[in-house]
């Protein structure tokens, strides 16, 4: 239960803020979902100007952003043990600003204005990396700074509430693209809407950088650099006089203990971090985000019917989210995972059964809502909990942007594999994701520690025994 002295509105601010940076992840990635078609027209990435290549060089510039996300989940590591926690996040919206605006408008200051050509089309992409590094350090950093400024007694709410960022932005970048496009013909959204597009991500940018200064930099970065009259100040204005002393007394000891060696607390405190974020893609949670309205269509839906489901799906996706925020402190992380996973197991094997017996319809649905309901509430935000909560104080900002780095490479064999399994045999493809969610569910209950209510520092503890 959350201690009465615990300053409560001043908390869910920081929280609020930070979860800005979840709300960009979501929106930089899923803008690209609006503007598929009109770039491949707006920079002529055709058979004419690219030959047998064109297919690629569009699939590539689609998914170029990945490549600046695993960079950026790769640097969060060094860039939150150097620059901070708070400044770190700060150059990611100074990233996710810059992207968006070069992204809408790629000439400017190198090439003639409104001049599609290959060069461009490079600029282009140089611009979503650049916005892919600042996804990279908001996933990586977003939670850790959530989980280093929290109490123990609510520290998977708040970081669950990063996930929720997470998803609301993708669903509300699917409405923004709607309403830009929404009475145009093409020749205008391919010429001009795709812009509109990219440069709205610069307004919630924008407003990041500029709240992130009303926040303080972590207690225990500031602890680690030597600043513990700044971080007691702090942990007072969060936790009152008395429990601050505490946890301070506590953050100094593990600050001592051992020092900034990635392998301090030995191997397997890393080999869990990794395997989270692996399982949480392997699971292919992505291949239903990323390629919804195509499983749709495939399994013999319309056009409008397969988009009409996928915002469905994602309204379903907020509200079990919401589910796990409410949950994850009560229950705690493991029975949300161990369930989360027989659920994804029951989903995937339910849809690859009916796919082997070519029995498509209202079942295929329900069973795909069922196995993302099931992600949403254990493994998408209890994993980012996890990640944020169970390294030690002095090696968290390393052991992260491992993790991370791992979970963004995961996420892209997963995503560029599906559609070469899903030719092989779609029936065995989503029952491979159905053996993946039960082993998942076996690695939590055999290996993966329960946190629910203890510091960071008593986390730590655990891996130094």
């Amino acid at each position: 239960m959350i201690s009465k002295n615990t300053n409560k509105f001043y908390i869910f601010g920081i929280t609020l803020i930070a979860t800005l940076g979840g709300l960009l992840f979501g929106y930089d990635t899923a803008v690209i979902s609006g503007a598929v078609e009109p770039i491949k027209v707006f920079f002529h990435i055709n058979e004419m100007n690219y030959g047998d290549l064109a297919n690629f060089y569009h699939g590539a510039t689609v998914s170029s952003a990945l490549l600046g996300c695993i960079l950026g989940s790769a640097v969060s590591g060094i860039l939150a043990s150097g620059l901070g926690r708070k400044r770190s996040l700060m150059l990611a919206a100074l990233l996710f600003l810059v992207s968006a605006l070069g992204s809408a408008f790629p000439e400017t200051f190198f090439f003639t204005e409104n001049t599609p050509v290959s060069t461009l089309l490079v600029s282009f992409n140089i611009y979503r990396i650049i916005g892919g590094v600042g996804v990279g350090l908001a996933s990586a950093i977003c939670p850790m700074y959530i989980a280093e400024i929290a109490p123990a007694e609510i520290r998977g709410k708040l970081v669950s509430w990063n996930q929720f960022a997470i998803i609301f932005g993708m669903l509300v970048v699917y409405f923004v693209n709607f309403f830009i496009v929404k009475g145009r013909d093409a020749e205008w959204i391919n010429a001009i809407g795709w812009r509109y597009m990219f440069a709205s991500e610069s307004i919630i940018a924008a407003l990041f950088g500029i709240m992130l200064f009303l926040v303080p930099e972590t207690p225990r970065y500031l602890a680690l650099s030597g600043h513990e009259e700044k971080a007691f100040h702090i942990l007072t204005k969060i936790n009152g006089f008395d429990k601050a002393k505490e946890v301070l007394r506590d953050i100094r000891e593990t600050v001592n203990e051992k020092k900034s060696k990635l392998l301090a607390y030995g191997w397997k405190v890393l080999i869990v971090g990794i395997l989270l974020s692996i399982f949480q893609q392997a699971v292919g949670i992505n291949v239903v985000l990323y390629y919804a309205p195509t499983i749709f269509k495939s399994l013999g839906f319309g056009n409008d019917a397969a988009m009409w489901q996928t915002v469905i799906m994602g309204f379903v996706n907020i509200i079990f989210t919401l589910i796990a925020i409410f949950t994850v402190d009560k229950f705690g992380r493991k029975p949300l995972l161990i369930i989360g996973s027989v659920g994804m197991a029951v989903g995937m094997f339910s849809i690859g059964l009916l796919a082997y017996f070519d029995t498509i319809g209202i079942g295929t649905l329900i069973f795909i809502i069922i196995y993302s309901a099931s992600f949403m509430m254990s493994w998408g935000p209890i994993c980012w909990v996890l990640i944020s909560e169970i390294f030690p104080n002095t090696i968290r900002g390393k052991a992260v942007a491992i993790a991370v780095a791992a979970q963004w490479i995961s996420n892209f064999i997963v995503s560029s594999t599906f559609p070469a399994l899903a030719s092989f045999s779609v029936p065995f493809t989503y029952i491979l994701y159905g053996i993946m969610s039960i082993l998942s569910a076996l690695f939590v209950w055999k290996i993966v520690p329960e946190t629910k209510g203890k510091t960071l520092e008593e986390i730590s503890g655990m891996w130094k025994k």
